[in-house]
């Protein structure tokens, strides 16, 4: 095993590192740091997070900085404000013992002047949010033109929230000569065009194998009906008292219950997503991190760049249909050496993702039994008596109380007092499992069908068109994913065609086409701003949900005017719905999107 003073890391940011516990370079840091050393070496790297990337990028980008040169000279681009200043905060501590060095975070959902301020200082490196950075640059206050190393950090996640054509304006304003490095958890074709593009001879770098989950996260996967998923979940976290885990839904209703429904039982849980204000969830991020949060319910967007230490389990209680998600989601635990825990609550719809899953990270999902009442039991019951045994006493703040306290029990035998000092700490487990529901296991047929309903469960979904939240209509809109259609370029489209902020609820995002969710107020006004427009060549129909589902009906049954175009496009939709691919908690995009120039105020 290779030091860091064997890669050729200086001695002030080695003395940093040495403060902060780093012993050996971790394998992506050995493979990242030298060859970023040089000059115009670009990489991509496909590593987890947790694996060490932010100091095998860091320290040679400020290795490589000139401090009495006040000019940018690293750019680090990351998706999301927590990140942006997490990896802000470690290059920091890097860069402890390098006198003259200042580092800048810039992002949204904050006051744009406190960072004009900042960087008029001067800073050599400018660890931003795309959307922001590209805000300063229109002003003139980021100037990129000696930028000799570039990091996309989770690139992969910066693509899929719809910041592609950010991240081509931001790299084509680079200098030629420079490094570039992607750091991707898997490697998409979004990434790999990016690299055709942009890098020149780069090298790839794999911590692992390709599109894998973290080597040291065992998967598993509970196989329930979907009426007993919270009652399963309750299961899991009472076997495991010492669990300290992040819970992922769909959207974020079903984040808010499911976390209102574990702080009601007497869990210390907490929900964070996109209806929550910057404050809040900071609040509530910093508490998790310091542990003082066992649960965490989150959204997929909401928990972007959420970096914590010591996770023991992630569990999904709503599995993701995007098999790059779920890699995202399991690598936020077995980090840094340490074993972690992986665990889906699915029901027989479901499974089908589950094998998906297992064909692209390579490994097997254990297809777990619940534990039973008296399993529960038995585990809280020695986590009692552990956590009985291990109280320190003090005697002296103690001791003026003990007269009273052996009058008090003098008459009660020590067995009792046992069994009554235990059942007061363990107690609402035994009261609960007393009389526990049954959780039934589905079990299933060759055909996919359903003992129990003998209906198929091929698709995850429910059959039929979804419908609207309540106070809102639904519409479809003829682009999808093929055409570069994400939920960023959907926001961006809003409001070059409307005027005015327009409020969006859900997006349906599929290859063909999409469907949006906008006040019912507001759908005629979105529905004539946008149909008859032009999208990269293509004339966009905007029309309402129900009528294209009409006629997709109509065409079916032959009852269509139009010929057999309408029913390919009926086939073509269903074939769709199938494989659709909800991107979790859409409406948080809003809150994503306020930084960025494309918001109006």
């Amino acid at each position: 095993m290779k030091t860091f003073e064997e890669l050729g890391v200086s001695e002030e940011i080695r003395r940093a590192i040495t403060e902060l516990g780093f012993e050996n370079p971790m394998p992506v840091q050995e493979e990242v740091i030298p060859y970023l050393l040089g000059n115009r070496n670009d990489v991509i790297a496909l590593a987890q997070t947790g694996t060490g990337k932010t100091a095998a990028f860091g320290i040679p980008l400020l290795q490589r900085i000139n401090p009495a040169n006040r000019e940018t000279q690293a750019l680090i681009l990351s998706p999301t404000r927590e990140l942006c200043l997490q990896i802000c905060d470690d290059i920091k501590d890097f860069s402890k013992y390098i006198p003259g060095i200042n580092i800048v975070p810039v992002y949204g959902g904050t006051s744009i002047m406190n960072q004009i301020h900042a960087l008029k200082h001067g800073a050599q490196i400018i660890v931003a949010t795309p959307g922001r950075l590209i805000d300063l640059i229109n002003r003139g206050k980021v100037n990129l033109e000696q930028v000799n190393n570039v990091v996309l950090d989770e690139a992969d996640e910066m693509l899929n929230m719809g910041f592609s054509e950010s991240v081509d304006e931001i790299l084509g304003q680079l200098p030629e000569d420079r490094n570039t490095l992607l750091f991707s958890a898997t490697m998409s074709k979004e990434i790999e065009k990016i690299a055709v593009r942009y890098l020149h001879d780069h090298k790839e770098i794999v911590v692992g194998s390709r599109n894998e989950g973290a080597e040291l996260v065992n998967h598993i996967y509970y196989l329930v009906h979907a009426k007993d998923k919270y009652l399963a979940l309750k299961r899991i976290v009472d076997y495991y008292p010492k669990i300290f885990a992040i819970i992922f839904c769909r959207t974020k209703v079903e984040t808010q219950e499911i976390a209102d429904k574990l702080i009601r039982d007497g869990y210390n849980a907490e929900a964070l997503h996109g209806d929550l204000s910057q404050d809040q969830r900071d609040l509530t991020m910093q508490k998790f991190r310091q542990h003082l949060t066992q649960l965490l319910v989150a959204t997929d967007v909401a928990a972007r760049g959420l970096d914590v230490d010591d996770l023991t389990h992630v569990i999904n209680y709503g599995l993701p249909d995007d098999i790059e998600n779920y890699t995202h989601r399991s690598g936020r635990t077995g980090r840094a050496g340490k074993k972690g825990t992986s665990i889906c609550i699915i029901h027989s719809k479901e499974k089908y993702k589950v094998r998906n899953i297992e064909k692209t990270i390579g490994k097997e999902f254990v297809d777990g039994t619940l534990p039973t009442p008296q399993e529960i039991c038995t585990k809280q019951l020695y986590r009692a008596m552990d956590k009985i045994e291990k109280v320190d006493v003090d005697e002296d703040q103690i001791a003026p109380f003990m007269e009273e306290i052996n009058r008090h029990f003098e008459f009660m035998d020590k067995e009792v007092i046992i069994k009554k000092l235990v059942s007061m700490t363990f107690g609402r487990f035994l009261d609960y499992y007393a009389d526990a529901p049954e959780i039934e296991k589905p079990t299933a047929g060759r055909s996919g069908k359903s003992a129990k309903s003998g209906k198929t469960g091929n698709t995850g979904r429910p059959s039929g068109p979804r419908k609207a939240e309540k106070g809102y209509a639904r519409l479809f809109i003829n682009l999808g994913k093929t055409d570069g259609f994400y939920p960023g370029e959907i926001m961006q489209y809003l409001n070059r065609h409307i005027k005015g902020k327009q409020q969006v609820g859900h997006i349906d995002l599929l290859q063909k086409f999409c469907y949006i969710e906008v006040p019912e107020r507001d759908a005629d006004r979105v529905m004539k701003a946008l149909d008859g427009t032009v999208y990269k060549g293509r004339s966009v129909r905007c029309n309402g949900a129900d009528e294209t589902d009409r006629n997709s009906r109509s065409d079916r049954s032959g009852r269509s005017e139009r010929g057999g175009q309408s029913d390919r496009s009926s086939r073509s939709y269903r074939k769709s719905q199938k494989k659709a691919k909800d991107k979790g908690d859409h409406d948080d995009w809003r809150e994503l999107m306020k930084p960025h120039k494309w918001d109006k105020k």
